[in-house]
């Protein structure tokens, strides 16, 4: 009895060893000499907070310096009527980005970047999934068919973390990967030479299934959240966690470009920014923090990294608050 004992403690001892080394080598990553850094940018966002979007932006790419974008074809502003499209702000977008030699993520689909994460415009509430569906794929054809020749998108981005069902479940329903193929494959038949970038929650998120369906893989990072119950509180994750998990990823679907596309560097919000006081966005998130959240980033080892929150930084700027705004020349300059 001792002796069989002994064998399964030797066995147990033997996994346990073998757990530990594999975890320590999943983890392991080498931190990049030079990172290559983004800003996600949008005229939704302006006009939440009240901003003059034309202005806003120029600052982003003139005072700045921001080359590397991610642009979101935010649905009612891109077709405010049925069958009537808008691409004014998205043609000022991508005119001036070119002019700078800056490059795009063009993200497209039905649940885009902000709350409340799945953005119908007002004529398709009530209809059914069937002619939503029908409708969601004549407006992505119309934006990529527009925006496929400008040489300066990098990716197109197809839906924003589809597979994170936690989130917003009741303004976006069900996931139908199916349906998530066929806007894929509607996307590359249309452009045939940019890769397409699929999305998932860095926290939440499996990342398996969005690595496996895009040509290059995009995790959101969130280090600082806020609710009622709780307050402010900090992710225990590791920069380790996000290594292993790349890593593991990779070894069973293989290599591709991956990237942090989303940075937060901006408070966690219940209620609109521009109805929260500016002492409770600054207990939220503040320059200690955002220090804190780009160092924690470098060591997960993505190279490329587009921050979030630009938007965000100008408004407190034109409050009095412009360290967030300075922080951000640093990088870009750096960048």
């Amino acid at each position: 009895m001792m002796n069989i004992l002994r064998k399964i403690v030797k066995v147990l001892i033997i996994l346990l060893g073998v757990i530990v080394v594999g975890g320590l080598l999943l983890s392991y990553r080498s931190t990049p000499e030079e990172f290559t850094y983004g800003m996600s940018f949008s005229k939704f966002r302006t006009d939440e907070l009240n901003l003059p979007y034309e202005e806003t932006f120029f600052a982003i790419l003139d005072d700045l310096q921001v080359r590397h974008f991610r642009f979101s074809a935010h649905w009612p502003n891109t077709e405010p009527q049925n069958g009537q499209f808008n691409f004014k702000e998205l043609d000022f977008q991508m005119e001036e980005a070119q002019k700078r030699n800056a490059d795009v993520v063009f993200a497209v689909g039905r649940r885009l970047p902000r709350w409340p994460e799945c953005h119908d415009p007002e004529w398709l509430w009530g209809w059914s999934e069937e002619d939503r569906n029908r409708e969601v794929l004549e407006y992505i054809e119309a934006v990529v068919t527009r925006y496929k020749d400008y040489e300066n998108i990098k990716y197109w981005q197809v839906e924003n973390e589809p597979f994170l069902n936690l989130f917003a479940y009741e303004h976006c329903g069900e996931l139908s990967q199916e349906f998530l193929v066929k806007e894929i494959a509607l996307v590359k038949s249309i452009d045939t030479d940019t890769p397409v970038l699929v999305t998932d929650s860095g926290n939440l998120g499996l990342w398996y299934k969005p690595w496996k369906l895009g040509d290059a893989f995009g995790t959101s990072m969130y280090r600082y959240f806020w609710n009622p119950e709780l307050g402010t509180f900090k992710s225990q994750l590791p920069a380790s966690f996000y290594k292993a998990k790349h890593n593991l990823i990779r070894l069973i679907e293989g290599k591709q470009p991956t990237m942090i596309i989303e940075l937060s560097m901006e408070p966690w919000l219940v209620a609109p920014v521009v109805d929260t006081p500016v002492e409770t966005q600054l207990e939220r998130m503040d320059i200690e923090k955002m220090h804190e959240i780009m160092s924690f980033a470098q060591k997960t080892g993505f190279e490329t990294q587009y921050l979030w929150g630009a938007e965000w930084w100008y408004w407190m700027k034109e409050r009095g608050h412009d360290e967030f705004w300075e922080f951000g020349k640093e990088i870009f300059s750096e960048e």
